[in-house]
Protein backbone atom coordinates (compact mmCIF):
# COMPACT_ATOMS: atom_id res chain seq x y z
CA UNK A 1 0.00 0.00 0.00
CA UNK A 2 1.23 3.49 -0.81
CA UNK A 3 -0.66 5.34 1.93
CA UNK A 4 -3.52 7.89 1.83
CA UNK A 5 -4.18 10.31 -1.00
CA UNK A 6 -3.43 14.01 -0.77
CA UNK A 7 -7.14 14.84 -0.48
CA UNK A 8 -7.50 12.57 2.53
CA UNK A 9 -4.51 14.17 4.26
CA UNK A 10 -5.78 17.68 3.54
CA UNK A 11 -9.26 16.83 4.85
CA UNK A 12 -7.82 15.45 8.08
CA UNK A 13 -5.48 18.39 8.64
CA UNK A 14 -8.33 20.86 7.97
CA UNK A 15 -10.61 19.03 10.42
CA UNK A 16 -7.94 18.99 13.14
CA UNK A 17 -7.21 22.68 12.61
CA UNK A 18 -10.88 23.59 12.88
CA UNK A 19 -11.33 21.47 16.00
CA UNK A 20 -8.28 23.07 17.63
CA UNK A 21 -9.48 26.57 16.74
CA UNK A 22 -13.07 26.09 17.91
CA UNK A 23 -12.67 23.93 20.97
CA UNK A 24 -9.18 25.01 21.94
CA UNK A 25 -10.57 28.55 22.21
CA UNK A 26 -13.54 27.32 24.25
CA UNK A 27 -11.22 25.43 26.59
CA UNK A 28 -8.98 28.47 27.02
CA UNK A 29 -12.02 30.66 27.81
CA UNK A 30 -13.35 28.12 30.33
CA UNK A 31 -10.00 27.96 32.12
CA UNK A 32 -9.48 31.72 32.10
CA UNK A 33 -13.01 32.45 33.32
CA UNK A 34 -12.27 30.48 36.49
CA UNK A 35 -9.40 32.74 37.52
CA UNK A 36 -9.98 36.11 35.80
CA UNK A 37 -10.63 39.14 37.97
CA UNK A 38 -13.78 39.76 35.91
CA UNK A 39 -15.14 37.66 33.03
CA UNK A 40 -17.96 38.63 30.69
CA UNK A 41 -20.06 35.49 31.17
CA UNK A 42 -23.44 35.06 32.82
CA UNK A 43 -22.43 31.58 33.99
CA UNK A 44 -19.24 29.57 34.12
CA UNK A 45 -18.41 28.12 30.68
CA UNK A 46 -18.29 24.34 30.41
CA UNK A 47 -14.84 22.86 30.88
CA UNK A 48 -15.57 19.21 30.18
CA UNK A 49 -17.28 19.70 26.79
CA UNK A 50 -14.33 21.22 24.86
CA UNK A 51 -11.93 18.99 26.80
CA UNK A 52 -13.88 15.89 25.72
CA UNK A 53 -13.99 16.97 22.07
CA UNK A 54 -10.26 17.69 22.03
CA UNK A 55 -9.50 14.36 23.70
CA UNK A 56 -11.43 12.48 21.02
CA UNK A 57 -9.72 14.62 18.36
CA UNK A 58 -6.33 13.58 19.75
CA UNK A 59 -7.46 9.99 19.45
CA UNK A 60 -8.29 10.55 15.77
CA UNK A 61 -4.81 11.97 15.28
CA UNK A 62 -3.33 8.80 16.77
CA UNK A 63 -5.46 6.63 14.49
CA UNK A 64 -4.39 8.60 11.42
CA UNK A 65 -0.70 8.45 12.39
CA UNK A 66 -0.97 4.69 12.82
CA UNK A 67 -2.43 4.45 9.34
CA UNK A 68 0.36 6.58 7.89
CA UNK A 69 3.07 4.52 9.57
CA UNK A 70 1.55 1.33 8.19
CA UNK A 71 0.93 2.96 4.80
CA UNK A 72 -2.77 2.22 4.82
CA UNK A 73 -4.83 3.47 1.88
CA UNK A 74 -7.91 5.67 1.73
CA UNK A 75 -10.13 2.74 2.69
CA UNK A 76 -8.66 2.79 6.22
CA UNK A 77 -11.46 3.97 8.53
CA UNK A 78 -9.08 5.75 10.90
CA UNK A 79 -8.72 8.54 8.34
CA UNK A 80 -12.44 9.30 8.70
CA UNK A 81 -12.43 9.81 12.47
CA UNK A 82 -11.39 13.48 12.39
CA UNK A 83 -14.30 14.43 10.14
CA UNK A 84 -16.72 12.36 12.21
CA UNK A 85 -15.54 14.06 15.40
CA UNK A 86 -15.92 17.51 13.80
CA UNK A 87 -19.42 16.86 12.45
CA UNK A 88 -20.58 15.20 15.68
CA UNK A 89 -19.25 18.01 17.88
CA UNK A 90 -20.84 20.72 15.73
CA UNK A 91 -24.16 18.85 15.75
CA UNK A 92 -24.15 18.63 19.55
CA UNK A 93 -23.24 22.33 19.73
CA UNK A 94 -26.22 23.14 17.52
CA UNK A 95 -28.54 21.27 19.86
CA UNK A 96 -27.05 22.94 22.95
CA UNK A 97 -27.29 26.38 21.31
CA UNK A 98 -31.08 26.17 21.34
CA UNK A 99 -31.02 26.40 25.14
CA UNK A 100 -28.58 29.30 25.33
CA UNK A 101 -29.37 33.00 25.56
CA UNK A 102 -28.19 34.46 22.22
CA UNK A 103 -27.22 37.80 23.81
CA UNK A 104 -23.74 38.66 25.06
CA UNK A 105 -22.82 40.07 28.44
CA UNK A 106 -22.24 43.58 27.11
CA UNK A 107 -25.69 43.74 25.56
CA UNK A 108 -27.32 42.30 28.68
CA UNK A 109 -25.56 44.89 30.82
CA UNK A 110 -26.67 47.64 28.43
CA UNK A 111 -30.26 46.46 28.68
CA UNK A 112 -30.05 46.52 32.49
CA UNK A 113 -28.71 50.08 32.29
CA UNK A 114 -31.64 51.10 30.10
CA UNK A 115 -34.12 49.36 32.40
CA UNK A 116 -32.82 51.14 35.51
CA UNK A 117 -32.83 54.47 33.69
CA UNK A 118 -36.46 53.98 32.68
CA UNK A 119 -37.50 53.13 36.22
CA UNK A 120 -35.64 56.13 37.65
CA UNK A 121 -37.10 58.44 35.00
CA UNK A 122 -40.61 57.33 35.96
CA UNK A 123 -39.94 58.70 39.45
CA UNK A 124 -38.70 62.09 38.27
CA UNK A 125 -40.89 65.10 39.04
CA UNK A 126 -41.26 68.49 37.39
CA UNK A 127 -38.62 69.97 39.66
CA UNK A 128 -35.99 67.31 40.24
CA UNK A 129 -34.83 63.77 39.65
CA UNK A 130 -34.97 61.09 42.37
CA UNK A 131 -31.86 60.92 44.53
CA UNK A 132 -32.89 58.96 47.63
CA UNK A 133 -30.72 55.80 47.75
CA UNK A 134 -33.54 53.86 49.43
CA UNK A 135 -35.97 54.57 46.59
CA UNK A 136 -33.39 53.91 43.89
CA UNK A 137 -32.07 50.72 45.50
CA UNK A 138 -35.59 49.28 45.47
CA UNK A 139 -35.45 49.39 41.66
CA UNK A 140 -32.55 46.92 41.47
CA UNK A 141 -34.75 43.89 42.02
CA UNK A 142 -36.22 44.52 38.55
CA UNK A 143 -32.87 43.96 36.83
CA UNK A 144 -32.07 40.32 37.56
CA UNK A 145 -28.41 39.32 37.92
CA UNK A 146 -25.37 41.00 36.31
CA UNK A 147 -23.85 39.03 33.38
CA UNK A 148 -20.37 38.80 34.93
CA UNK A 149 -18.16 36.40 36.85
CA UNK A 150 -15.64 37.38 39.52
CA UNK A 151 -12.91 34.75 40.02
CA UNK A 152 -15.27 32.19 38.51
CA UNK A 153 -18.24 33.08 40.73
CA UNK A 154 -21.39 34.76 39.33
CA UNK A 155 -22.18 38.26 40.56
CA UNK A 156 -25.46 37.67 42.37
CA UNK A 157 -27.13 41.07 42.14
CA UNK A 158 -26.78 44.64 41.01
CA UNK A 159 -25.71 47.24 43.55
CA UNK A 160 -26.08 51.01 43.55
CA UNK A 161 -23.82 53.92 44.35
CA UNK A 162 -25.37 57.38 44.49
CA UNK A 163 -23.10 60.41 44.14
CA UNK A 164 -24.07 64.06 44.57
CA UNK A 165 -23.04 67.33 42.87
CA UNK A 166 -21.74 65.71 39.71
CA UNK A 167 -20.82 67.52 36.51
CA UNK A 168 -21.05 64.45 34.30
CA UNK A 169 -21.11 60.65 34.31
CA UNK A 170 -18.64 58.59 36.32
CA UNK A 171 -15.86 57.36 34.03
CA UNK A 172 -13.69 55.41 36.47
CA UNK A 173 -14.53 52.15 38.23
CA UNK A 174 -11.53 51.93 40.56
CA UNK A 175 -12.34 49.68 43.51
CA UNK A 176 -15.88 48.89 42.33
CA UNK A 177 -17.40 45.50 41.58
CA UNK A 178 -19.07 44.66 38.26
CA UNK A 179 -22.80 45.16 38.41
CA UNK A 180 -22.50 48.47 40.31
CA UNK A 181 -24.83 51.14 38.96
CA UNK A 182 -23.39 54.63 39.33
CA UNK A 183 -26.10 57.24 39.80
CA UNK A 184 -24.43 60.64 39.66
CA UNK A 185 -26.77 63.50 40.58
CA UNK A 186 -26.26 67.03 39.23
CA UNK A 187 -26.46 70.07 41.54
CA UNK A 188 -30.01 70.86 42.74
CA UNK A 189 -31.09 67.48 41.35
CA UNK A 190 -31.55 68.90 37.87
CA UNK A 191 -30.39 65.65 36.29
CA UNK A 192 -28.57 62.42 36.99
CA UNK A 193 -26.12 60.44 34.87
CA UNK A 194 -26.42 56.66 35.10
CA UNK A 195 -23.53 54.39 34.16
CA UNK A 196 -22.63 50.81 35.00
CA UNK A 197 -19.50 48.96 36.06
CA UNK A 198 -18.69 45.90 33.96
CA UNK A 199 -16.25 45.41 31.10
CA UNK A 200 -15.74 47.40 27.89
CA UNK A 201 -17.30 45.87 24.77
CA UNK A 202 -13.82 45.02 23.45
CA UNK A 203 -12.79 42.91 26.48
CA UNK A 204 -14.12 39.67 27.95
CA UNK A 205 -11.58 39.39 30.75
CA UNK A 206 -9.71 41.80 33.00
CA UNK A 207 -10.28 44.37 35.74
CA UNK A 208 -13.70 45.95 36.14
CA UNK A 209 -14.32 49.18 34.28
CA UNK A 210 -17.22 51.45 33.42
CA UNK A 211 -19.29 50.06 30.55
CA UNK A 212 -17.93 51.50 27.31
CA UNK A 213 -17.39 50.87 23.64
CA UNK A 214 -14.60 52.27 21.53
CA UNK A 215 -13.30 54.16 24.57
CA UNK A 216 -16.60 56.04 25.03
CA UNK A 217 -18.46 55.64 28.33
CA UNK A 218 -22.02 54.41 28.01
CA UNK A 219 -24.47 56.37 30.15
CA UNK A 220 -28.05 57.59 30.33
CA UNK A 221 -29.38 60.90 31.61
CA UNK A 222 -32.35 61.07 33.97
CA UNK A 223 -34.05 64.47 33.63
CA UNK A 224 -36.79 66.38 35.47
CA UNK A 225 -40.18 66.18 33.77
CA UNK A 226 -41.22 69.35 31.95
CA UNK A 227 -44.22 71.18 33.37
CA UNK A 228 -46.45 70.48 30.37
CA UNK A 229 -45.51 66.81 30.05
CA UNK A 230 -46.87 63.76 31.92
CA UNK A 231 -44.51 61.90 34.25
CA UNK A 232 -43.33 59.21 31.85
CA UNK A 233 -39.89 57.73 31.11
CA UNK A 234 -38.24 59.48 28.21
CA UNK A 235 -37.43 57.16 25.30
CA UNK A 236 -33.67 57.47 25.45
CA UNK A 237 -30.68 55.21 25.24
CA UNK A 238 -27.04 55.10 26.23
CA UNK A 239 -26.24 55.28 22.56
CA UNK A 240 -26.43 58.36 20.40
CA UNK A 241 -28.94 58.31 17.58
CA UNK A 242 -30.42 54.89 18.42
CA UNK A 243 -32.67 53.10 20.87
CA UNK A 244 -30.84 49.80 20.36
CA UNK A 245 -27.78 48.68 22.37
CA UNK A 246 -24.62 49.44 20.48
CA UNK A 247 -24.89 52.99 19.11
CA UNK A 248 -23.01 56.06 20.41
CA UNK A 249 -23.54 57.80 23.81
CA UNK A 250 -25.98 60.58 24.51
CA UNK A 251 -24.62 63.97 25.39
CA UNK A 252 -25.91 65.43 28.66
Amino acid sequence: MKGPSGKTLVANVAAWGLLAWLYGGDLADALRARSAEVAAFSQLPSLWRPAAVLSVAVGSVGAAVWGLLHRRGDDYKGYRLALLVLVGALFLDLIAAERRVPVGSWDLASLALQRFHGLAQERATSGEVPADPRILSALLKELGGPPYLVRGEPVREYTLQVRENCEGPVRSAAGLLPGTLLYCVAPQRQGAWVSLVGLPAERRFGPADVLSQGGETRFLLVQPVKQDEPVMPERTDAFRGSTEPGAGPQEP
